[in-house]
C-alpha cells in the first residue's frame, strides 16, 4: 500500500501564494503521474495539475501561469506552487498518485486532502 500525507494548506488573501506539499510512502516500486486535484462545495473534483515521470506537465485552464507543479523523484514527494491567488481557487486540495508497489501491481492513490481557502 502507499500513504500519501499532504501539508502546506491554510488561508491567504487574494493575489497572495501557498506552497502545497505531498509525501508518498508505503511499498513503492516506482512512481508515475502525480497530480492535484480540488473540489469546491457544491462542486466536482477536478483535475489541477499533472505532473509525469519524465516531467511533462499539464495544467487545467484556470490555473495555467499561476500554478506551478514538480516532483522530487528522491523524496516521493510531489509539490503545488500556486501564486496570485483567487477566491476562486477556494477549495480542498487533493494530492494523487498512480505508482507500482512491491507486488508489481498498479493503482492510483489519495491523499487526505487539505484546505485552501483565498479570502480577505
Amino acid at each position: 500500500q502507499v500513504q500519501l500525507v499532504e501539508s502546506g494548506g491554510g488561508l491567504v488573501q487574494p493575489g497572495g501564494s501557498l506552497r502545497l506539499s505531498c509525501a508518498a510512502s508505503g511499498s513503492i516500486f516506482s512512481i508515475h503521474n502525480m497530480a492535484w486535484y480540488r473540489q469546491a462545495p457544491g462542486k466536482q473534483r477536478e483535475l489541477v495539475a499533472l505532473i509525469g515521470s519524465g516531467g511533462n506537465t499539464n495544467y487545467a485552464d484556470p490555473v495555467k501561469g499561476r500554478f506551478t507543479i514538480s516532483r522530487d523523484n528522491a523524496k516521493n514527494a510531489v509539490y503545488l506552487q500556486m501564486n496570485s491567488m483567487k477566491p476562486e481557487d477556494t477549495a480542498v486540495y487533493y494530492c494523487n498518485v498512480r505508482a507500482r508497489t512491491l507486488d508489481m501491481s498498479t493503482s492510483g492513490y489519495w491523499g487526505q486532502g487539505t484546505q485552501v481557502t483565498v479570502s480577505s
